[in-house]
């Protein structure tokens, strides 16, 4: 093979490879099918600056090591050829050996497209053009559906579980899961489905967080054009798609990423910044412009190259901090002294700058657990840049609080109320995420306090005061319809349970909430704006009740909402009111359709001037028991 068979990236590409601005280098890097001189193969790229020699072994040339060499290309750390014959479907390894002790390795690519099923662990050629999209509709205007003011409900999915096969329990394809999961998501309400990540992995226990193929929809479910269908479907029934993404680390599996050229490639070389302790894994060097293009790269190619609308960022507090999870001793200081992953930090910034710049019609959401200031801010005021952040800290008070007999709850109210105090400082989305029912914690259900009717009455009450209170919504599949098991990976939902009443009225009062929350502005368009809340009474701790208002852009337009979190019915209970008028009970948790006792306020109820929690008018109405209510004056309504 002649040198120059063997050039295929440009002196253009490998300067912005080594600047660390290849924004797509997918494009050039990997396995390409392509055309030489007449004859049809594959041309190969690989990244691996400490290697003696690469070559690439496959099924193709009996997996022999230095049948095809491949080429470096100057100082950029590139190695590339072509080989004529190589085509669609056909396993691939690079076999690399390195300057560093004798290190010898077959390695899957990085840049791979689509992988083997596990256990086995070559890459496969593969050629991710050609599928014809139909969702040119949703496309010209997602813009409008993932703004700060658009409804957002996200329904969380594990693929591998959400349904399954009746026979041998076999996992569903992405072709067949894409109607199911699109019609029943449509039909629930739920604006996005966020996928629990769906890039290759080795081991069916990481649920997809121990990422080896970052370019590769995991081979698990079918192709990539079948991924691409799944997707396509989603769109077509108006879902947008959000994909779990992992960039704070990678499992250490031999064929994988770490260790890649004999040397600490992707990841630190000192163990107190490379291990995590907590998942056996291995940390990126974000310092190293390569590792971050790599990254940045394969961000913008889920965006692009398969149309999700999303990319929700896993485990940022674990890379914002140096010494996260870690001893006093066991970690090393940034350059000033502090705990600062200085690195990660501008990684962040340049990942969600780039994304917004090229896509500004998707959106960044930060998985942060800590108090680090302006995650979901613009990097020009000094923050990270995201679109969302997962506000884990209201997760853990509203959990804490309804896991409490009712009659001490007066003694927790301020875990319902502190949320206020903070709720506007960033973009927040509510999450009930797989997080809260693996590793012993339970189910949603089990978490709830009493016996199965105050359980099922006081999980409805917890969904009305999340859909109701300001931020994004995100509820994890089988919570919305009170699965008791906690989730297991290998095994699908129980969706027998939905013939039995409690659980159906479950799913039905979770379908309503959504439907309530997209068709009033007051619930959605003011999430991350203080305008468009009001207490109306927060401290009457001794009937744990609270009343707050939320509002529209048109401040006329405004929900009451009242909540229970007793199993007493509250009558006569006054609440003051803007405006005078008919209030329509617009929803009510109690109701029979939900399994509830039926207890309620007629369909509505006339306003009297009576003055109460600062307003002229208000409404005397019943509270239901473990219940919320929620009304809107009639003759203000378009």
């Amino acid at each position: 093979m002649s040198k120059e068979s063997t050039i295929f990236l440009t002196d253009y590409d490998l300067h912005l490879w080594m600047e660390g601005s290849h924004h797509r280098a997918w494009e050039k890097m990997g396995a390409h099918q392509a055309e030489l001189k007449g004859e049809q193969g594959t041309r190969f790229a690989v990244w691996a600056p400490n290697a003696r020699r690469v070559s690439v072994v496959g099924d193709f040339n009996g997996w022999k090591e230095g049948a095809h060499p491949l080429s470096t290309r100057g100082d950029s750390g590139i190695w590339e050829g072509f080989i004529p014959g190589v085509k669609q479907g056909d396993l691939y390894k690079y076999a690399i050996e390195s300057h560093h002790n004798e290190y010898r390795v077959q390695k899957a690519d990085p840049f791979g497209f689509a992988c083997e099923i596990r256990p086995q662990t070559a890459s496969v050629v593969w050629d991710i053009s050609g599928y014809e999209w139909q969702d040119a509709e949703w496309m010209a205007h997602r813009k409008e559906k993932n703004g700060l003011n658009a409804p957002i409900s996200v329904y969380e999915v594990h693929l591998g579980s959400w349904m399954r096969g009746a026979e041998e329990n076999r996992w569903l394809t992405y072709r067949e899961l894409a109607p199911r999961l699109a019609q029943y998501a449509a039909e629930m309400g739920f604006t996005h489905v966020e996928l629990l990540p769906v890039t290759e992995h080795p081991f069916d226990g990481s649920w997809g967080y121990q990422t080896v193929g970052y370019y590769a929809p995991t081979s698990r479910f079918g192709t990539p054009q079948d991924f691409m269908f799944l997707v396509d479907t989603l769109h077509q029934h108006n879902i947008g798609v959000i994909l779990d993404w992992v960039p704070a680390h990678f499992p250490s599996d031999e064929h994988g990423l770490a260790y890649f050229d004999g040397t600490h490639l992707y990841e630190h070389a000192d163990p107190r910044q490379r291990e995590h302790q907590d998942w056996g894994t291995y940390i990126f060097n974000y310092g190293r412009v390569e590792v971050s293009n790599f990254l940045i790269s394969n961000g913008l190619f889920w965006l692009e190259k398969y149309h999700i609308d999303g990319l929700r960022v896993d485990a940022v507090a674990s890379m914002l901090y140096l010494d996260y999870s870690r001893e006093q001793d066991d970690w090393i200081p940034n350059p000033y002294g502090g705990r600062e992953n200085l690195d990660a930090i501008e990684f962040l910034k340049r990942f969600n700058t780039v994304v917004y710049q090229e896509f500004p019609d998707a959106m960044t959401f930060a998985e942060e657990s800590t108090s680090w200031p302006m995650v979901s801010r613009p990097t020009y005021l000094g923050g990270l840049g995201f679109g969302y952040k997962w506000n884990m800290g209201w997760m853990h008070d509203t959990l804490t609080y309804m896991s409490k007999d009712p009659i001490h709850r007066r003694f927790h109210h301020s875990h319902l109320t502190f949320s206020l105090l903070y709720a506007f400082h960033e973009n927040f989305v509510l999450p009930f995420s797989h997080d809260e029912v693996v590793h012993g914690k339970g189910s949603m259900i089990g978490k709830m306090f009493g016996d199965n009717w105050q359980k099922f009455a006081n999980l409805r009450l917890l969904y009305g005061y999340m859909f109701t209170h300001p931020g994004k919504k995100l509820l994890f599949m089988g919570c919305e319809f009170g699965q008791w098991s906690e989730w297991n990976h290998d095994k699908s939902l129980d969706w027998h349970l939905l013939e039995y009443a409690p659980h159906d009225g479950l799913r039905r009062w979770v379908r309503d909430l959504n439907t309530l929350m997209r068709g009033e502005p007051s619930l959605f368009e003011l999430d991350s704006d203080p305008s468009g809340f009001q207490w109306i009474d927060c401290n009457d701790t001794e009937q744990s009740t609270l009343v707050f208002m939320r509002r529209a852009r048109d401040s006329r337009e405004v929900t009451v909402c009242a909540f229970n979190f007793t199993p007493v019915p509250r009558h006569n209970y006054r609440i003051g009111v803007p405006f005078g008028g008919y209030w329509r009970e617009v929803i009510n948790s109690d109701a029979p359709l939900y399994s509830g006792s039926g207890q309620g306020n007629m369909g509505g109820v006339e306003s009297v001037p009576v003055a109460a929690h600062g307003h002229f008018q208000s409404i005397n109405v019943t509270l239901p028991p473990l219940g919320m209510v929620a009304f809107k004056e009639e003759s203000r309504e378009a």
